[in-house]
């Protein structure tokens, strides 16, 4: 969801292929060599917020985006590569069909001093799947058997099924952070400050200080051995924003070097005419949609008169009536386009599965279609649903965007909405406790394969968590995963996709590109930019 280390699904055979190398193996050296005698600080702006800084305890985008500079992977990407390489790890292995082995760097360290051993890798594994927090990553281990550490620099990673080449992958991402066994409780979440205190890093920066979701000083980390070296900067400040429009002042004037999530469009167009900013566009892997809670929806299976085949009617009428080029023109001018599935346009294995399904049958919507299906089922109209939204997390364009989705869910008569709006900081914890009937979610790829939209998705114990489960999608994403022939598994997840989007639970709106904004003189975001995440602060500079 969050993490910036990303692999084109095209691409995973090959990527395998250059993380083990002809001989089975791959080593990295420290490619820094200190900070420049000439780095400053940079500022960093952003609306986003933190919910945690335990890697165990979040897999949101503002969480994500300190930990990941906080913490170190085993893998992982230099800005803006798809080459994933080894970063606190010397070499990995593909040791036996079900096995990967892993050689940890000599001398490893935690910022506190403490040494940084496979104990410790073991530890966070485990220690993933043990809390397996609903709103946190431990669904990206689903292959995961167990983790021995047979010495202290070894580490033996033994899956479930083998030709698990998506593996490497899974170790780049949130899931895959390294921390500190003397630090962190094995059972549950550690609290923000109780962190910070213990100072417990592995990635190229240390938190100096921190006031959750105000101001964040970093600086760099010395114990720091990774892919990435020693930052070009002396540290950064990051800081939080309530209001989109004083994050777009502030970088106009100076006062902060870069802004990412979550300025408007408006204000994009508007910085992208003005001198002294640069705003950088990437890919549009990112995307939005609205989930149904199948307990607690109308007619769901927790509700006072549950009823499946009314459920569903309720699900394919909101499908049916969803105008998404509406959406992406009047809210968003252009810059999303429409999303007609689960996994975006452009990665492999993508099919528009809900447009010959649902509304006009070509994208468009349909109030007669939408009738049709409530009235075969039974359902009285209006139908009451309650449907909420987040602009803190989701930038403060959701609001004109849930405002248009409930005028089109309330066309013709047939929906009643009652909108609401939480902070982020509440938002996760109601949600996966089943207060949301329906609900606004997006998704940014750990890496660039449909199995990361399915998965995460669909899965059993997956982090949408709103209760739809299906056997069958379950055993064709168990098959895609470990499936080597390209065709066939291209087959599987658009059989997966045409399977869902039958049932409904998730009706996708749009997918978009992302930007960040800096100041003329800051170096380091990459041309190729995959993601609103795919930056590392430890190759950003300025003059």
């Amino acid at each position: 969801m969050l993490m910036r280390r990303s692999t084109p699904s095209a691409s995973i055979a090959a990527a395998l292929v250059a993380v083990l190398g002809a001989a089975g193996c791959t080593t990295s050296t420290d490619t820094g060599t200190g900070t420049d005698a000439g780095a400053q600080k940079i500022t960093i702006g952003t609306t986003d917020q933190v919910s945690s800084i335990d890697p165990a305890g979040s897999w949101d985008a503002g969480s994500g985006t300190v930990a990941s500079e906080v913490y170190a992977t085993l893998l992982s990407a230099s800005n803006g590569s798809t080459d994933v390489k080894p970063d606190l790890a010397a070499v990995i292995s593909l040791s036996a069909p079900t096995r990967y082995t892993v050689k940890l760097k000599p001398g490893l360290t935690f910022a506190n001093g403490h040494e940084l051993t496979s104990s410790d890798v073991k530890f966070s594994f485990d220690r993933q799947l043990k809390i397996a927090d609903k709103n946190g990553p431990s669904a990206l281990l689903y292959n995961l058997d167990s983790v021995a550490a047979p010495a202290a620099d070894t580490v033996e990673f033994t899956l479930k099924s083998a030709n698990d080449t998506l593996f490497p992958q899974i170790l780049t991402t949130a899931a895959g952070l390294v921390v500190d066994e003397q630090v962190f409780p094995a059972d549950k979440v550690l609290d923000d400050d109780a962190v910070v205190a213990a100072k417990p890093w592995s990635g190229p920066y240390v938190i100096d200080s921190y006031a959750k979701n105000s101001l964040v000083s970093f600086g760099p980390n010395a114990a720091y051995k990774g892919l990435l070296g020693t930052p070009k900067n002396k540290g950064v400040l990051l800081k939080y924003y309530t209001n989109a429009g004083n994050l777009k002042l502030d970088i106009q004037q100076g006062n902060i070097d870069v802004a990412y999530r979550t300025l408007t469009i408006p204000d994009l167009q508007d910085l992208g005419g003005k001198t002294g900013v640069v705003v950088h566009t990437g890919a549009g892997n990112g995307i939005r949609f609205i989930v149904f809670n199948v307990k607690t929806q109308p007619f769901g299976s927790a509700t006072s008169s549950p009823d499946p085949a009314k459920a569903l009617a309720v699900r394919r009428a909101a499908a049916s009536l969803i105008d998404r080029a509406q959406l992406a023109e009047q809210v968003y001018k252009g810059s999303f386009q429409p999303l007609y599935s689960y996994v975006p346009q452009g990665i492999t294995g993508a099919t528009e599965s809900l447009k010959p399904l649902y509304g006009d049958k070509r994208g468009g919507p349909d109030k007669t279609a939408a009738a049709a299906l409530l009235s075969a089922a039974g359902v009285s109209t209006p139908v009451a649903l309650s449907l909420q939204y987040n602009t803190d997390h989701y930038g403060s364009s959701s609001e004109d965007e849930y405002a248009l989705v409930k005028t089109q869910l309330e066309a013709g008569g047939l929906f009643k909405v009652t909108l609401q709006s939480t902070e982020w900081s509440q938002y996760g914890k109601q949600r996966v406790a089943d207060q949301y009937p329906a609900y606004q979610l997006g998704w940014y790829a750990d890496y660039l394969d449909a199995d990361n939209y399915l998965g995460s998705f669909f899965a059993k114990d997956n982090w949408v968590n709103n209760g739809y489960q299906d056997p069958a999608v379950l055993a064709l994403i168990k098959q895609e995963q470990t499936e080597v022939d390209p065709a066939k598994r291209t087959q599987i997840l658009q059989q997966i996709q045409d399977t869902v989007a039958a049932a409904v639970p998730i009706v996708p709106l749009l997918q978009g590109s992302t930007a960040i904004v800096t100041r003329t003189g800051v170096d380091g975001v990459p041309k190729q930019l995959d993601s609103a995440y795919q930056f590392r602060w430890a190759e950003l500079t300025k003059r």
